[in-house]
């Protein structure tokens, strides 16, 4: 079996290089001489380092030039050559027990993908809060987080990957698409409960609790919308680091 690791990145020279030290420990613990691997890293227009220190870590590098979350996925993934794909975020960190956990439900023959609860390295009590909203969503929906999702390449490839059009929110676009896809073929579409994959929480540092306010309220008031809308991407994907 042949994993593609998938992260996009833009302005990540703070974050990349511990993220991609932790993937490279979680293969190497993972104790699975039948798997091989590879590490694709979408720089997704970086102005600083990111793109170099990808290539240092011995990750193939592919640039998407449009600065859209979902572009950056698809670019990445379009580049990769394993069976199954797992895309994590750069600044998030891979434990060999959660790589464990997809090898595992890829190799059943069981399921066509998935994705993890997920934590944050640090956050706010109102941050906490949002976490736990979001796992209630997750287990309910099965919606998959998009800093871990995992899925079988031809699938992927079958449903058309992370909607381009989506500005956020892609990959619960990605998670309904691949369950439909999934459902006749008597598969299932998983979320991993232990453990939890880690992410930063950066942007509880990086923005206020009013600026998450607003969009989140301009989410409720008119979904589809606000999540192909720019704006929303420009708020949460602005380039603060």
């Amino acid at each position: 079996m042949k994993l593609s690791i998938i992260i996009p990145a833009y302005n990540e020279e703070k974050l990349l290089s511990g993220c991609l030290q932790s993937v490279q420990a979680a293969l190497a613990g993972c104790g699975r001489p039948d798997l091989s691997w590879e590490i694709v890293v979408c720089d997704n227009a970086s102005t600083d380092a990111t793109p170099r220190l990808a290539r240092e870590a011995g990750a193939t590098v592919v640039r998407e030039p449009i600065r859209r979350i979902s572009c950056a996925r698809n670019a990445g993934a379009a580049a990769a050559l394993g069976e199954w794909f797992l895309f994590i975020d750069a600044d998030s960190r891979l434990s060999t027990a959660s790589l464990s956990a997809v090898l595992a439900a890829a190799q059943s023959g069981r399921c066509v993908g998935g994705g993890s609860l997920i934590d944050l390295d640090e956050k706010p009590w109102w941050g906490a809060l949002l976490v736990g909203l979001w796992t209630l969503f997750s287990l309910a929906l099965k919606w998959a987080a998009g800093s871990f999702v995992f899925c079988r390449a031809d699938a992927f490839r079958a449903v058309g990957g992370f909607p381009p059009e989506l500005a956020a929110g892609e990959e619960l676009g990605l998670s309904r698409k691949l369950r439909l896809w999934a459902k006749p073929r008597g598969l299932d579409f998983l979320i991993l409960t232990q453990p939890r994959h880690v992410s930063s929480g950066r942007k509880f540092a990086l923005y206020s609790p009013w600026e998450f306010l607003k969009i989140l309220l301009d989410i409720a008031k008119s979904p589809q919308k606000s999540l192909r809308d720019t704006a929303v991407h420009k708020n949460l994907y602005d380039g603060r680091r």
